[in-house]
């Protein structure tokens, strides 16, 4: 009785092993979300195409749409509630509001059992793609800004090039004397060509802020003296024409566009642009982003936009692996930094050999990690309401100062003012 006791034992065993290695061999399919142009798919489709070398049980499926179009989609997905239709894994900037209305997965509980180790992120990196302090996705890359310059240019005007330590002093005296304008009055190439969303890197670098909190703000700080001289700075320049004024700037394509037709000489920018720059063959070469004169606080961003998990996923197990590969150096990471346009969240991806490639340029790699070393949150806002906020109050203000109708000491208190009141309709503030 005991011997077949023992085989009947043996047996169960092994029956519940190759159960264990059919569910494991299960089919799955997840549908992936982005958005992105047709060249950037390209480089999503590698990284699905990797995964499922790995995992030939897997299928990735793409599910793409144009920025423009992309999140009014992705809400009426949800709206509609159809599981088979909604992306498992997908593409989320900011998370907060997604992750407020529930519809994406708190991924604490993945991280814990899994045993992910999430001190690899850079500073602020996590933070920002939480919510009420549980984590919702993981940043792809995070948007350290560097200062792009065209290394003929300075040659030609006999300027030495760019150093991590510069300040707004050297950059400014950099544009005065790169900037060409022809006989006409009319400027032919301007020193520095700068989106004006990123005007807070002038804010934040010198001390400043955009609002008291950005998780759970009072009040707005646009109007205190250290954000208004930012402000100040960066609009003085295009005031001067030694910088393009935002919209002529989008109006001619963008910093790339500009930079590759050399109607500027430098622009700030994340490493979305080293592709292109690569591939025109370019003479550049990037520094740290300049500081305030006298300025400590690095003004580098730790957003990015995240990968999440929709709440509504039927296949939890298989999404968090795919998270977990797009997050590896080895993987994820690997694909996207090849490429050289991201900067990885993690200091194992920026340290690893696939980003610093001294094959492939810019030289100065290590521009990007002095930004990373004291990246900070302060930049954007992290609670539900702030692209609201954004985009119906500071942003329209901040567009007539870029555009040279208004001065920011006179708009800025007013602009505050109306922040302060939407604060507290929301519920924040005083």
């Amino acid at each position: 009785m005991k011997k077949i006791f023992s085989i009947l034992v043996v047996i169960i065993l092994a029956i519940a092993a190759l159960g264990n290695i059919a569910m494991a061999q299960e089919e799955v399919t997840l549908l992936w979300g982005m958005w992105g142009d047709p060249a950037e798919i390209v480089t999503h489709q590698a990284v699905a195409d990797a995964y499922m070398a790995q995992n030939p049980n897997v299928t990735i499926e793409i599910w793409s749409q144009p920025w423009g179009e992309y999140f009014t989609k992705i809400d009426t997905l949800f709206v509609g509630g159809d599981v088979t239709v909604i992306p498992d894994v997908f593409f989320m900037s900011p998370v907060q509001g997604r992750a407020a209305n529930g519809v994406l997965q708190n991924l604490d509980q993945f991280i814990e059992e899994s045993g992910m180790e999430v001190g690899d992120y850079w500073p602020g990196t996590l933070e920002s793609t939480s919510y009420e302090g549980s984590v919702y996705g993981f940043a792809r890359d995070i948007g350290i800004e560097v200062l792009y310059y065209n290394k003929d240019h300075f040659d030609a005007a006999g300027l030495d090039y760019p150093t991590d330590e510069w300040t707004w002093d050297d950059l400014r005296a950099a544009a005065e004397a790169l900037t060409v304008q022809e006989a006409s009055g009319r400027v032919s190439r301007y020193g520095l060509a700068m989106e004006g969303g990123k005007y807070s890197n002038f804010v934040v670098s010198n001390g400043g802020l955009i609002l008291d909190d950005m998780f759970n703000p009072t009040q707005c700080t646009l109007s205190q003296p250290e954000a208004v001289a930012g402000i100040e700075f960066f609009a003085g320049m295009m005031n001067d024409e030694i910088a393009w004024r935002d919209a002529n700037l989008g109006q001619a394509g963008g910093d790339l566009s500009v930079f590759l037709g050399e109607q500027t000489s430098m622009f700030i920018q994340n490493a979305s642009r080293v592709p292109a720059l690569n591939a025109a063959g370019v003479n550049y070469d990037v520094a740290a982003v300049p500081t305030a004169p006298g300025g400590t606080r690095s003004a580098g961003s730790a957003n990015g936009a995240a990968w999440v998990m929709s709440a509504m996923t039927d296949t939890p197990d298989a999404a968090w692996d795919f998270l977990l590969f797009l997050q590896s150096p080895e993987g994820g990471q690997a694909v996207y930094g090849s490429t050289g346009e991201i900067f990885p969240p993690t200091r194992s991806g920026a340290e690893s050999p696939v980003f610093l490639n001294p094959e492939r340029g810019p030289e100065h790699k290590e521009a990007w990690i002095l930004g990373a070393e004291s990246a900070n949150i302060l930049r954007d806002g992290w609670f539900p309401e702030w692209r609201e906020l954004q985009g119906t109050l500071i942003d329209p203000v901040l567009t007539s100062i870029w555009a040279g109708e208004a001065q920011p000491a006179d708009v800025l208190p007013g602009l505050c003012e109306s922040v302060d009141a939407y604060l507290v309709e929301h519920g924040y503030g005083a």
